[in-house]
């Protein structure tokens, strides 16, 4: 299969070098990204994408040409897999970086739109082997108005997912600094108690994820709604239930932190009923 990459309205070979050594992306981690699964030609939970991408851009003060919309970025995640035939199931990540310069000198804030896509199968059923987690806390994730935007600047999470590998880890959950959790290395954190599902406020300094959104509104009116809550250490231990929600995968139950073990009697319910219907 031929690999290619979108860049500013342009197809090119995947490999094509595309920014300078002045990059502010580079430089700085100036910029924001998404990451996106297309199912049958659309784009699953578009609308969240789309709503917390822009969110961020207004953000970090991008300034906006009037046709750099939602529609022109679905169109553009689509020509690319159209191009690289995988249009049925796809993983992509949609980056954006303001451009090149210094610190106070940027040439614009005019968003440079780089698209990258792999082909992608998507999980008929839950893990069935639970994931081994464990905390990374030697850096503690600010709680600003930055915290929950999907930044080019992830090196908190960059390096949890250093440990967790160095430790024959699957992921970690990374602390705030009241030493809460707020969410893991590319997912959001999700736990069970007595039959209540939680998950922590955004207001701990976790990423505002796009299958936590679904799940919370499409949950919102059942019999077992999500609950809002913080997270500590002491709290994670005693759950009966653990699992971690992103776009692309969906739901991984939790197995074991530490000494604790975990079911997935909820988790397989959930990912059933409101995460496998999204990719059918």
């Amino acid at each position: 299969m031929n690999s290619y990459i979108y860049y500013n309205d342009k197809i090119l070979p995947a490999g094509t070098p595309l920014v300078s050594a002045d990059n502010r992306g580079l430089r700085y981690g100036d910029g924001l990204f998404e990451t996106m699964r297309v199912v049958k030609g659309q784009i699953v939970l578009e609308t969240y994408h789309f709503e917390r991408l822009f969110a961020g851009l207004q953000l970090l003060r991008f300034q906006l040409p009037v046709l750099f919309t939602p529609a022109h970025l679905e169109a553009a995640v689509l020509e690319l897999c159209r191009k690289m035939k995988i249009e049925t199931a796809a993983r992509i990540r949609l980056n954006i970086v303001r451009g090149s310069g210094g610190l106070y000198d940027p040439e614009n804030h005019q968003p440079n739109l780089i698209i990258e896509a792999w082909p992608l199968d998507p999980p008929r059923q839950l893990n069935e082997n639970g994931l081994h987690i464990d905390i990374y806390d030697q850096v503690h994730k600010p709680v600003d108005i930055l915290a929950n935007i999907k930044s080019n600047n992830y090196l908190p999470y960059a390096l949890a997912a250093v440990h967790a590998k160095e430790n024959r880890l699957n992921d970690c959950l990374l602390l705030n600094t009241h030493s809460r959790i707020c969410d893991a290395t590319i997912a959001n954190v999700f736990w069970v108690k007595n039959g209540d599902l939680f998950t922590p406020p955004l207001s701990e300094g976790g990423i505002a994820g796009v299958m936590r959104r679904h799940l919370i509104e499409s949950m919102a009116h059942g019999p077992t709604g999500v609950k809002e809550d913080v997270l500590t250490l002491q709290t994670l231990a005693q759950a009966d239930e653990v699992f971690l929600t992103n776009a692309i995968q969906g739901i991984k139950w939790v197995g074991r932190y530490r000494d604790s073990s975990y079911t997935n009697k909820v988790a397989t319910t959930v990912f059933n009923s409101f995460v496998q219907p999204l990719w059918s």
